[in-house]
């Protein structure tokens, strides 16, 4: 449940968090539909949201859970989204400890929702929808609240006790301080992952136009461009463990 809020919350975020209007660089079949000229990054959303809940399906499917226990023979889907996942939870329990998989349905969605949207500037003729702030906006301002629910989850009220500092007579310095610093990661996130797929993005499509020059130049850029779709979703998630990990481990230190 908590993954699909990542995908719910971006794509309807997106729409209501409308910026300055600007020309579209590039083409995308997405802008053939209905208002697509606007909204294509959110269709693209969308279609990727769907895209993994199939995937979910067969994967998962009707099986019962002592079938997922036996591996299977062959690389397939399944084994593909089990290597993810147990990266995922390798990184979580050296950030989050034990508590890792307990958010691993949030933070694995996060993951793949953001790599295949970055993958998707790769393919001729779409548009990676994290190019536009309005998506990676939303994709971090879900993280952003799902951080402070869970610090409140596991903590209690006295969570908020950390914004205060250690003592009583530096609460009127550190409140606004922390205040400050954490309206700053959800902007820090949707910056860093925006800023660098669309440089991605234009790099590659650039060198994959020069295909006068042979294979070799496009086929090195199309390298980096899956290197850096995997990096800045791997970024994105590993910082929002980070959030999460400081949030949850309040309780510890009270």
């Amino acid at each position: 449940m908590h993954g699909w809020l990542v995908m719910i919350g971006a794509i309807l975020f997106a729409p209501a968090t409308a910026m300055a209007a600007s020309e579209e660089h590039g083409f995308s079949f997405f802008m053939a539909l209905p208002g697509g000229k606007q909204y294509y990054y959110v269709y693209a959303a969308l279609f990727v949201a769907a895209l993994l809940a199939v995937i979910s399906y067969l994967v998962v499917g009707r099986k019962k859970p002592d079938e997922m226990v036996i591996p299977e023979p062959r690389l397939t889907l399944r084994n593909f989204f089990e290597l993810i996942l147990g990266f995922l939870v390798d990184i979580g329990e050296d950030i989050l400890g034990h508590h890792a998989k307990k958010y691993m349905p949030l933070l694995g969605t996060c993951f793949v929702f953001i790599l295949f949207m970055n993958l998707m500037g790769l393919i001729p003729g779409l548009l990676p929808p994290t190019q536009k702030m309005n998506i990676t906006v939303g994709l971090a301002v879900v993280i952003f609240l799902s951080t402070h629910i869970f610090g409140v989850m596991e903590n209690g009220l006295p969570y908020f006790k950390h914004f205060l500092g250690p003592v009583w007579w530096l609460a009127p310095i550190m409140l606004p301080i922390e205040i400050i610093s954490h309206l700053a990661r959800p902007l820090s996130l949707s910056l860093r992952l925006m800023g660098n797929i669309t440089g991605d993005h234009a790099v590659v499509g650039g060198f994959m136009a020069l295909a006068f020059v042979g294979w070799a130049v496009p086929s090195v850029f199309m390298g980096l461009g899956l290197f850096v779709s995997f990096m800045q979703a791997f970024i994105f998630t590993v910082l929002s463990m980070i959030y999460i990990s400081g949030a949850v481990a309040h309780a510890e230190e009270h």
